[in-house]
């Protein structure tokens, strides 16, 4: 099984290539640190399955979920993260993923998620089975858990203001904006800011 790495933390990608490459059965055919770099090297090389880190600093885990299913639907992708929302693990689902698994989980639920893709089945780990089985029914929206900063700059983009003026009127950087503007879209399992407005102004946020 051939196999793609892409998470923006070096340590990271050390440790997971360790766990596949200790397996005959699998060979890692590449690391990437940004969405860009995969797509990328997909133009040459197209793996059987990748894991992947939903929160890259370049494209949110559900855009680059559904262009590489829509380009390549053979590749199995399983998601990869820390966030443990259901509308951030529904999003990786509905776009195509084949597994969720939370980076607090063991090393062999990455081993079992790859297998399972490949058999064609849909892996989750215990963590992310918790979070579904305890989520309200469909019909109801569900609200993400935010920081006080994150209302805070989206209260703020809700109003129309740029990354910049977002600095400025919090005293912070504008690194630190896109930050929290990228976990917001994920939160809320958007492909972009704007659905994330709409969403928030749906539930009453905004």
């Amino acid at each position: 099984m051939k196999v793609f790495i892409i998470d923006d933390h070096p340590i990271v990608l050390d440790g997971l290539r360790n766990l596949l490459e200790s397996r005959e059965e699998m060979e890692v055919s590449g690391m990437y640190q940004t969405g860009s770099a995969v797509l990328d090297a997909l133009e040459t090389t197209v793996p059987d399955a990748m894991l992947m880190d939903i929160n890259l600093p370049d494209i949110n885990g559900v855009s680059l979920c559904q262009k590489i299913k829509q380009k390549f639907p053979a590749v199995k992708i399983i998601a990869l993260s820390v966030h443990n929302e259901r509308t951030v693990i529904m999003g990786m689902l509905q776009s195509g993923a084949s597994g969720y698994v939370l980076k607090n989980a063991i090393g062999s639920d990455i081993i079992t998620a790859l297998h399972a893709a490949m058999d064609g089945q849909v892996y989750l780990c215990q963590g992310t089975q918790a979070v579904l089985n305890s989520s309200p029914p469909s019909d109801q929206k569900e609200i993400p858990r935010l920081t006080r900063r994150e209302k805070e700059i989206l209260q703020l983009i809700g109003t129309g203001h740029t990354t910049q003026q977002i600095a400025a009127a919090l005293f912070i950087s504008t690194h630190t904006v896109e930050s929290h503007r990228k976990n917001l879209i994920e939160k809320f399992g958007a492909p972009n800011t704007a659905t994330v407005i709409k969403i928030a102004a749906d539930l009453g946020l905004t």
